[in-house]
């Protein structure tokens, strides 16, 4: 994992939230408090605008000081959670190094276990966790089999996306939604759609590196 692909994600990332804009708002209004594309495109903003800053740093430091920033910028339940993920992906990267895929893998599993931790939930709830679970999952799987890169992001932008789909007959346990009970049965979860959004954003760049 190296910062220019780090920083490359970031930019990519940022326009992909703006992209889905229509989408993430729709889902978050149906069950949501309205605020989370709001949130998502102030985080995704902040970090885009740390390139020039970052480019001359290592990639742990790259991931704690993104996660340090979103901790103070995004609004809401997703300030800390996706600070939580960026740190802890950098303290596993800054131990156990990031070069190989499996060590990629390790990181982001990282990173979504410190979600869990923080957010008190698990998969099956509703959340950004039930697209973020099975991701991680995969790529720790298919990096253990020796996988290409290329590979592994068409697997998971997969895996996304049934993770998404599988938010659609949950019934929320957790945040505003879960007020709703079984009437939130039948809607998206908007945290899932923009977990899906980002890994999407994040495997397209692998697979064009790969072909470039």
């Amino acid at each position: 994992m190296k910062t220019n692909f780090i920083l490359s994600a970031s930019l990519a990332i940022h326009a992909a939230i703006v992209a889905h804009e229509a989408d993430i708002e729709s889902l978050d209004r149906a069950i949501g408090d309205g605020d989370h594309y709001i949130n998502m495109k102030r985080g995704s903003e902040v970090a885009a605008s740390l390139y020039n800053e970052l480019l001359p740093l290592p990639a742990d430091e790259v991931l704690n000081k993104i996660g340090m920033k979103l901790l103070s910028t995004i609004g809401g339940a997703s300030g800390p959670l996706f600070a939580s993920f960026f740190m802890s992906m950098a303290k596993v990267s800054k131990q156990n190094g990031s070069n190989t895929l499996l060590e990629i893998a390790a990181a982001f599993a990282a990173g979504v276990q410190a979600i869990m931790q923080r957010g008190k939930a698990q998969v099956g709830e509703k959340t950004m966790l039930d697209v973020l679970v099975p991701v991680s999952h995969q790529f720790t799987l298919l990096a253990a089999e020796g996988k290409s890169s290329t590979e592994i992001a068409h697997a998971l932008k997969e895996t996304a996306n049934q993770g998404l789909e599988s938010t659609r007959n949950l019934i929320a346990t957790k945040g505003r939604a879960a007020g709703l009970g079984e009437r939130a049965i039948g809607h998206l979860d908007a945290g899932a759609k923009s977990c899906q959004v980002m890994i999407h954003t994040v495997c397209d760049l692998v697979i064009k590196g790969a072909n470039t």
